[in-house]
């Protein structure tokens, strides 16, 4: 791989490179801290990244749908005198104008302005957190909610396409490649019995109950640039996965992560369940903003969004570990179906308690009734 100072090189010609360090946490992109220095002296950072084109098939098109929506953001955020700089993240042309680029042995990169003043979390330290997850979150669906989602490539085909990812489970347990079938038949039968919500989500975007939006297909806490002295989300980071989707897709998976009271990979399953409390701040936040654009059908499929999200994570675990483990990187035995239990746990939990998720998204959307 060429040197990273090369790289540097050409997306930035005048300035004098000092040096580079690993950065962030993330497992799929090669992340670094680029140090430069102008002639005056003064010393500023970059974000530089190698696109992992084994994940992401389509780098040039991955990149064209991160230029057009951050510079959509960027022209929707100039006009309430916002910081353009600091609120969405900003793509450097390399010194040819590409946006990108390929270097001798075939690898992509790109390189960012480095949002000063922030900071990742990469779990919730209160609720407050979560509120301010909701809202950034609301709030990137919102600025993007007249963007125009046929310019926008799958970078992941089909990667919430819950009856493709049901039929993968299908073929995984007929095909039984590894001979665990018999292990786990009570989780194969918890599936089966819910085939039918598996399309519930898809099915409204096919008939257009609801419509497509800007998704991001990833909406954790460490997605989001925290301003260290308001302590609130101001940008929405790694666009990697911002493909046309339900706007509950990004809700659900939310409150997958984020209301659980217990880690993904928690082998007791009696500490795991939906917090209706969790669930509740993030909802006031995110309806706090996402309130004013989405349709009365998109409300109502925002707590059977939460349901599908978590049976679609539970049902591609299940669906690797009969595969042998294959897709998922693991860190002991039977981890994949650990995780498998966990998200079924929670499924279960969201189908007794529905009722009242739907009610809280009533409240907060200001609405008379869901159906």
């Amino acid at each position: 791989m060429p040197q990273i100072e090369a790289i540097v090189s050409q997306f930035i010609a005048d300035d004098t490179f000092l040096h580079s360090l690993p950065y962030g946490e993330g497992h799929i992109n090669d992340t670094y801290s680029i140090c430069m220095q102008k002639p005056d002296g003064s010393i500023y950072r970059m974000i530089l990244q190698r696109i992992n084109h084994n994940v992401f098939a389509d780098p040039a098109g991955l990149m064209r749908n991160i230029y057009g929506v951050t510079q959509f953001l960027k022209k929707k955020i100039a006009t309430y005198n916002g910081d353009v700089m600091r609120e969405t993240l900003t793509v450097i042309p390399t010194k040819s104008g590409d946006i990108y680029y390929i270097d001798p042995d075939g690898h992509y990169w790109r390189m960012y302005v480095f949002v000063e003043n922030t900071v990742t979390y990469q779990s919730c330290r209160d609720e407050q957190d979560f509120y301010n997850c909701g809202v950034a979150f609301g709030n990137f669906q919102r600025l993007l909610s007249d963007y125009n989602t046929n310019d926008l490539i799958e970078t992941i085909p089909d990667f919430h396409n819950t009856i493709k990812r049901f039929d993968a489970l299908k073929e995984a347990i007929n095909n039984d490649k590894v001979g665990r079938v018999k292990y786990v038949q009570d989780e194969i039968a918890f599936a089966l019995e819910r085939e039918k919500d598996a399309g519930v989500l898809i099915e409204m975007l096919d008939e257009s109950t609801i419509p497509y939006r800007v998704t991001h297909n990833d909406t954790k806490l460490n997605n989001i640039l925290i301003d260290k002295e308001s302590g609130k989300g101001i940008c929405v980071i790694d666009l990697d996965t911002v493909m046309p989707g339900a706007a509950a897709f990004d809700f659900g998976d939310s409150i997958r992560f984020g209301a659980s009271t217990a880690a993904e990979d928690e082998t007791d399953l009696d500490k795991v369940s939906m917090s209706l409390r969790l669930f509740e701040v993030f909802a006031d936040g995110y309806l706090s903003v996402a309130g004013e654009f989405l349709t009365p059908k998109e409300v109502e499929s925002l707590a059977v969004g939460a349901k599908i999200m978590t049976f679609e994570c539970g049902i591609r675990f299940l669906t690797d570990y009969l595969s042998g483990d294959t897709y998922f990187k693991i860190h002991r035995q039977n981890h994949n179906l650990e995780r498998c239990r966990t998200q079924f746990k929670l499924v279960g939990d969201m189908e007794l308690k529905m009722d009242q998720m739907q009610a809280i998204i009533k409240r907060y959307a200001k609405i008379d009734t869901i159906s």
